[in-house]
């Protein structure tokens, strides 16, 4: 589900959330890059909800899909780690494959985001908006 204010949501401050190993119980949410934009751009889940991402790179280049608060981002778009190895909400998304991560939400609002060179600063960035 999109909504208006994206930018000012991505404001809010993120609280503690975890990574988590796939499980049988975990919702799946299909994510598609494309033009160097996540769609959906927000997301809602629930705390302590464990989700399962497929993310599909339709783009003729690569990205990547990082699940955290800000100080996540602002480590991995100052960090020089070109290649994410599959890790729980951390992945590198290849031009023209689809991927999975899978993540559990503890805490507040996320942020995920792509922090290939210019890719974060143009915006490629979304929101999980974590109810109770």
């Amino acid at each position: 589900m999109v909504r208006s204010g994206l930018v000012a949501a991505l404001l809010v401050s993120a609280a503690a959330c975890s990574p988590a190993s796939a499980t049988s119980d975990a919702r799946t949410i299909e994510i598609d890059i494309h033009y160097s934009r996540f769609d959906p751009a927000v997301i809602d889940v629930r705390r302590g909800e464990t989700v399962r991402f497929v993310i599909a790179n339709t783009d003729p280049i690569d990205h990547e899909f990082i699940v955290g608060d800000e100080a996540v981002q602002d480590a991995h778009e100052l960090g020089t780690e070109s290649y994410h190895p599959p890790r729980p909400g951390e992945v590198t998304v290849p031009s023209g494959e689809t991927v999975e991560t899978t993540y559990r939400f503890e805490g507040g609002n996320l942020i995920f985001g792509c922090h290939l060179p210019g890719h974060y600063a143009y915006g490629m960035r979304g929101l999980a908006v974590v109810g109770l």
